[in-house]
């Protein structure tokens, strides 16, 4: 409940600081632009949430399904090259699209000189996000460690007391027949490395979330038809495989399937919630505003600390320095070329968006 709360906040914030948000005189004019087709532009927004709801679908909830095929379950290799691949295009998402819009943004002309082109907003804006971002990593995980330790004690408790009981029953003479039945793994305790899998699941769906929607209002609020088509087909590529490293994360959680299908839900669904909330503003959200970029650029300044954070700590660094990687230097190349297909394959995707 607690993680369902915190997305409809995060909608909620997010719609009421565009929502409440006055938009100030555009700095460039685009009414000479010959790409400005309100028109077409509005069947594309149409098309582009269709298609990106589908590729966001099938992108998370391909490591799900897929589970039941020996080659892709979790323990074997191929499973380990593919999230590799799918970590190198969340890297890439914020090195190469979420960062430079930020600094593009926060460094425009259309802002005053005082204080946005005094201080370097996006990279302290990152850090700060970076720094936050382990300090829920590490609080989450000590409090999740410290319930899990808390149930593991009562289990013990539990077990105790019913060996005593037995030999109680066993010292009055008479033959006890006692079959224990301890808490099931769902309501037991869990693993330790079980419960990282869990935070950082949970995390990475909060950075990519807020991307997600801030990108959606984008596309909705933009006429331009050369921009929208470009960007829609890279949102698919992009959807597709972020979803695959985000399904990967849940997969190895083992949440149980209500949870699952709210987590796929959310990451599939907020996209083209931000494409429909742009165009639902489009009339009063203006890209080019002091407010709309100061605004959208703070919040890629964090989702890219966020996004970077978690991919080179969380993903990267995580399965590399664990014992499977550790244990074959073969496999440790192939991951190595699976992060860089993944990322240079999602650079090269910025040339269009």
């Amino acid at each position: 409940m607690a993680f369902i709360s915190s997305k409809m906040a995060t909608f909620f914030i997010i719609s009421l600081v565009f929502l409440s948000t006055k938009a100030l005189s555009q700095c460039e004019d685009d009414t000479n632009n010959p790409c400005n087709n309100k028109s077409k532009a509005m069947n594309l927004k149409i098309i582009g949430i269709a298609t990106i709801l589908v590729t966001s679908i099938i992108g998370v909830s391909l490591p799900l399904i897929t589970r039941s095929i020996p080659a892709l379950s979790p323990d074997r290799s191929l499973f380990v090259i593919v999230k590799a691949f799918a970590s190198g295009i969340i890297l890439a998402t914020g090195f190469m699209h979420v960062l430079p819009d930020s600094f593009d943004m926060l460094r425009s002309s259309c802002l005053a000189d005082n204080p946005w082109h005094k201080f370097p907003f996006t990279g302290f804006v990152a850090m700060l996000s970076a720094i936050f971002t382990l300090i829920v990593d590490s609080m989450a995980t000590s409090m999740y460690t410290s319930k899990n330790n808390a149930i593991s004690a009562e289990d013990g408790d539990m077990v105790v007391r019913d060996q005593e009981m037995a030999a109680a029953n066993g010292s009055g003479g008479m033959h006890f027949h006692g079959h224990h039945h301890g808490p099931s793994p769902q309501k037991g305790a869990i693993g330790q490395q079980l419960l990282r899998y869990r935070v950082v699941a949970m995390v990475l769906e909060l950075g990519i979330v807020v991307h997600s929607v801030v990108i959606g209002l984008g596309v909705g609020a933009s006429n331009d038809v050369c921009t929208i088509k470009p960007l829609v087909a890279a949102l698919c590529f992009h959807q597709m495989f972020e979803g695959m490293g985000l399904g990967g994360c849940i997969l190895q959680a083992e949440y149980k399937t209500m949870k699952k299908a709210v987590m796929v839900f959310f990451f599939s669904i907020t996209t083209p919630f931000g494409i429909a909330l742009g165009i639902g503003l489009s009339k009063t959200y203006k890209e080019n505003s002091p407010s709309a970029l100061i605004t959208v650029g703070l919040l890629n300044a964090s989702s890219a600390g966020l996004l970077i954070y978690m991919a080179l700590v969380d993903l990267l660094a995580a399965d590399f320095m664990g014992p499977k990687l550790q244990g074959s230097i073969k496999l440790q190349i192939k991951s190595y070329a699976a992060v860089l297909l993944g990322a240079g394959g999602m650079s090269l995707m910025a040339k269009w968006a």
